[in-house]
């Protein structure tokens, strides 16, 4: 991949990560308290702001001129990853009553994709450190 279609990735990705926050956030508040207790609400809720924190960052990595593709890239997937499986296993797992089957077995998920956030921000930092 150049460097534009980095860049076009990255911006489109958080445009799209964004998207789903805010409609999965309508959904959390307005069509999941008839369905599950208020604790799994906040779980939910949980998951969206942090969907969304990284939607954001990944807006200002894909306008970064100062990093290289390739730390850009290498972020971009962490956070990609982490908000896939920390996020996504939330809403599973909060929805899982609802859909009638028990998805309690992917419960080690959500910290592997914390794990995966938290690389992401240490090689952003890294790759700022470099900066000459």
């Amino acid at each position: 991949m150049n460097k534009i279609s980095t860049n076009k990735t990255i911006l489109i990705m958080g445009g799209v990560m964004g998207l789903l926050a805010v409609l999965l956030g309508a959904f959390g508040a307005h069509g999941l308290e008839k369905l599950v207790n208020a604790e799994s609400i906040d779980s939910f809720t949980t998951g969206v702001r942090y969907q969304m924190y990284h939607a954001i960052v990944c807006l200002i990595l894909g306008n970064m001129t100062i990093l290289s593709s390739t730390s850009k890239k290498r972020i971009f997937y962490l956070f990609l990853g982490g908000i896939t499986l920390f996020s996504g296993s939330i809403y599973l797992l909060v929805i899982d009553e609802v859909l009638g089957v028990s998805l309690s077995s992917i419960g080690f998920i959500t910290p592997l994709g914390g794990f995966l956030l938290i690389l992401g921000w240490i090689f952003f930092i890294i790759s700022l450190v470099k900066i000459k």
